[in-house]
């Protein structure tokens, strides 16, 4: 149980379940501990805390400096301990139940030396009161140590910690230089949320560039800050906002999706809740190319209102050991971080196509498939997954296992009925009326054409249109249908096949 100095932990900015969490750790005798974070001030802060919490003295190396006590401010190092090889040497000859920290030390195990000198300590670690604990930025350990590293992972901060910088930030900024501060509590709430998923020197650093500006913290701030997260989200690589104007109106078709959508809408909603519902997790959009399944993505965070994600999965695989599932594990937290939230994977074969077969990575993907798999099933955070998928024959057959998605829709070509509304949406989004021209007759005439690229051959008629000076007509879009055949023209055998997996196994979406 911690002691009574709470409010004095909490005044530091320490979140008490992590302290709880490091704690517990450090009592069952784990030898080493690997923190992997870029908030290296505040996983000291939480170290300290432990240490003086426990009675037990704390070692602190960096290159810079060497070994140096970690309680007490302004002690000289100890000499000579500069080079990692000759700190892990000191320690491992101290005699007491310290527990010892190394700053960024995974770039110095390519020297041999350094290497077995870390194996020797962690060996000792394990027999005496001694314990290790690696703070780093990078996580590739190399696996002869990796098995012996128990991993602890710090939280990014909720909403009232977010809050808590926020004031702080402004305070600080206001005795150098006086800002004004027009916010209301409901402004201030909305800037919490948007701010959520970042770290600690995240949410400062925007706060401060916010205010510099002008001088001013105000709800008009409320649009930058929600593009500096943008930004620094984007900087993570593997996930990023995106722009979702799109409304279900503006999709033709996809008839059940909507009525299945709808009925849903409400579902997160205490009300919904004591009524006995379970929000829904996730869909699978499986379909036809340019059928409108990443349109649909769109269209549902638009319809909820919700921030929409989308996970790069070209960015998913790294060249450094540890370091993809890493990055999908940091992702699917920042997610959760901040929810609620619809997360996008597109074309979620393309990174788990390997876990499907017997693959040569060396079992990388089917490792963070079934990381995806535990998260999907056991996240209670409201992160609401739209996965969307081509190649149905590339996804290992547990993604499609029931109770993996809430439902598995099927994006198929749009009918004759969903075509003509699909020319008419996009008639009218270029100022055409739609009465003018003949819809039924285009929709007879685009039979096998997807909403895609039905709206590329209303393009197409217009520049032709723009270039002969003349006005758009029924027989120019025709024209352009007529010299452009569909994909399902050109790849006919794969869009039948993918038509006959999905006959009973999905359900349709229009």
């Amino acid at each position: 149980m911690l002691d009574p100095s709470r409010a004095h932990r909490a005044r530091r900015g320490i979140r008490m379940d992590d302290l709880a969490r490091l704690i517990e750790l450090l009592e069952k005798r784990h030898a080493c501990l690997s923190l992997h974070t870029h908030e290296e001030a505040y996983a000291l802060s939480l170290i300290r805390e432990a240490a003086l919490h426990l009675g037990r003295p704390l070692r602190q190396w960096a290159v810079i400096g060497g070994v140096r006590d970690g309680l007490v401010a302004g002690k000289p190092p100890v000499p000579e301990t500069e080079h990692p090889a000759a700190a892990l040497y000191y320690l491992h000859e101290i005699h007491d139940p310290a527990i010892a920290v190394m700053l960024d030390l995974v770039s110095h195990l390519k020297d041999e030396k350094t290497l077995r000198l870390l194996r020797n300590l962690i060996e000792k670690c394990q027999d005496c009161d001694t314990q290790l604990m690696l703070i780093d930025h990078r996580e590739d350990l190399p696996p002869v140590v990796a098995d012996w590293v128990t991993r602890f992972d710090v939280s990014l901060p909720d909403a009232a910690e977010i809050e808590k910088i926020v004031r702080e930030t402004l305070a600080e900024m206001h005795r150098l230089r006086r800002i004004e501060i027009e916010m209301t509590r409901g402004g201030l709430e909305t800037m919490v949320r948007n701010l959520r998923g970042l770290t600690r020197r995240q949410v400062r650093a925007i706060i401060i560039e916010t205010v510099c500006a002008d001088q001013r913290f105000d709800e008009s701030d409320l649009a930058t800050v929600l593009t500096r997260k943008r930004q620094a989200v984007r900087t993570g690589g593997l996930l990023e906002f995106v722009e979702a104007p799109v409304e279900l109106s503006g999709i033709g078709g996809l008839r059940r999706l909507k009525s299945w959508l709808k009925q849903r809408e409400g579902s997160w909603s205490q009300k919904a809740i004591e009524f006995g519902l379970s929000p829904p997790r996730g869909i699978l959009l499986l379909g036809v190319q340019g059928a409108g399944k990443s349109l649909s993505a769109k269209a549902i965070a638009t319809a909820w209102q919700r921030p929409l994600l989308r996970m790069d999965v070209g960015a998913l695989y790294d060249k450094y050991i540890g370091e993809s599932e890493r990055r999908l594990r940091e992702a699917l937290r920042q997610a959760e971080m901040m929810a609620p939230v619809v997360l996008w994977i597109d074309e979620i074969e393309k990174a788990f196509a390997s876990a499907a077969s017997q693959s040569t990575d060396g079992g990388l993907s089917r490792r963070m498939f079934g990381s995806l798999l535990t998260w999907m099933q056991e996240h209670a955070a409201p992160v609401f997954l739209v996965a969307t998928a081509n190649d149905i024959g590339a996804l290992p057959p547990e993604l499609l296992r029931k109770g993996r998605f809430d439902e598995i829709f099927f994006v198929d070509l749009p009918r004759a009925v969903t075509r003509q509304d699909i020319f008419e949406i996009h008639l009218k989004k270029r100022d055409r009326k739609p009465a003018e021209f003949d819809l039924k007759t285009l929709a007879e005439a685009s039979d096998g054409f997807s909403g895609s690229e039905i709206e590329q051959a209303v393009l197409a008629a217009l520049h032709e249109a723009f270039d002969r000076g003349e006005p758009l007509t029924t027989a120019g879009i025709l024209g352009v249908l007529a010299t452009s055949p569909p994909l399902s023209v050109t790849m006919a055998e794969q869009v039948e096949s993918l038509r006959a997996w999905a006959k009973g196994r999905c359900m349709p979406a229009d």
